[in-house]
């Protein structure tokens, strides 16, 4: 993580950086279309960090780099080159902090590009422990932005699940997002944030819920003993949610068809732990399965919601709480389907939680400090 976080430091304003309530999500652009003059200026820095983003894809035991997600070829700003994908827990930021101020990043640069609540959080961290200034930009605007920008560049970007109310077949199918306004936009982070977008320049948001990735984590860990989100999703994929929660069958004997309610439809979620035979029955997977259907339940229906009162039939689901998730993505696709019966479309993403991070990437060449703090060190 130590060496990690030191590259990191060398070539920030090439960096997007996210900081959310539980991870930090890092794009990095890393200029492919180097010219004899521009070699005798990037080359030593670029191949400093080329080579430790190749050597491995893990950085120390939190650091990933996501290299199913690189994009090659991209154009930011008249640049073409790699977009690279990096995230690691937002509880590291004290060793980030350290790092950055042991190696002297105010020396090479004075603002240090940010969004995400933790462009807040840790902005007076920022300034007293490394002396630099966070140039913050808005979360759901970076969010908007990024997400534009990577599924325009990128053909395979989006996708649906064709025949999503039978889970067990529901197969991946791409998706032509080039005509998508209005869509709902459903950011599931720590919490939940619902957008519904018009343009790519004018969105709103419409509704959110304190219940998200971070809600998951935090009961998976108290109820099963995990530690990681991945930990959280393995134990869920071993489990039975229907030990646990109490079914619209369990109530009425079988379906309830006055209001379209299948016997297999949670009625009380955690319902069957009111008996205490029933929970010396469950295991933790079943737990964690329980707890996973509860969130994702709750998610699709506010969206559900959302989308019928903003009149909008394309609900577009992102966020890390998708990530190595397909049992919540078959669940919102399903629920979306059934619950619409088929007038509403539940569509996804490949770099789920990255738009942010990629939008204040954007942002950042934008403004055009890169070139400065370039032309000013050397």
């Amino acid at each position: 993580m130590v060496d990690f976080i030191f590259l990191l430091i060398i070539a920030m304003p090439w960096f997007g950086m996210d900081i959310g309530g539980t991870l930090v999500k890092l794009v990095y652009f890393e200029p492919t279309d180097l010219s004899p003059d521009m070699q005798t200026c990037e080359t030593e820095i670029l191949g400093q960090i080329r080579r430790y983003l190749r050597s491995s894809s893990s950085y120390g035991k939190t650091g990933i780099r996501d290299i199913h997600l690189q994009m090659d070829n991209c154009c930011i700003n008249n640049r073409i080159g790699t977009l690279h994908f990096i995230r690691f827990p937002t509880s590291e930021m004290p060793v980030f902090l350290n790092m950055a101020a042991s190696k002297g990043l105010a020396s090479t640069s004075s603002t240090i590009c940010a969004t995400g609540g933790g462009a807040f959080k840790f902005e007076k961290d920022f300034q007293h422990e490394c002396r630099l200034q966070l140039h913050k930009f808005d979360e759901l605007d970076s969010l908007i932005h990024g997400l534009h920008y990577i599924e325009a560049s990128n053909p395979h970007e989006c996708y649906y699940f064709e025949m999503a109310r039978s889970p067990s077949m529901a197969t991946k199918r791409p998706y032509d997002f080039s005509r998508p306004y209005p869509f709902l936009v459903v950011n599931i982070g720590s919490g939940v944030s619902i957008l519904a977008v018009y343009s790519p320049d004018s969105y709103r948001r419409v509704s959110g819920s304190s219940l998200g990735g971070g809600t998951f984590l935090g009961l998976c860990s108290l109820l099963t003993g995990c530690d990681t989100f991945e930990d959280a999703i393995k134990l869920a994929a071993k489990g039975d949610s229907t030990k646990v929660d109490k079914s619209v069958r369990d109530i009425y004997g079988g379906d309830y068809s006055k209001f379209r309610l299948s016997g297999d439809t949670v009625a009380s979620s955690f319902g069957q732990m009111c008996s205490k035979t029933k929970r010396e029955q469950v295991t933790k997977a079943d737990l964690a399965r329980a707890t996973l259907v509860t969130i994702t339940n709750n998610i699709g229906s506010i969206a559900k919601m959302c989308a019928i009162s903003e009149h909008i039939d394309r609900v577009l689901f992102v966020g890390n709480f998708l990530r190595v998730n397909e049992i919540s993505l078959k669940l919102l696709a399903y629920a979306m389907d059934y619950w619409s019966e088929g007038q509403m479309k539940a569509l996804f993403l490949e770099h789920e939680g990255y738009f942010g991070a990629v939008g204040c990437l954007l942002e950042l060449m934008k403004t055009g400090q890169h070139n400065q703090h370039n032309n000013n060190h050397h």
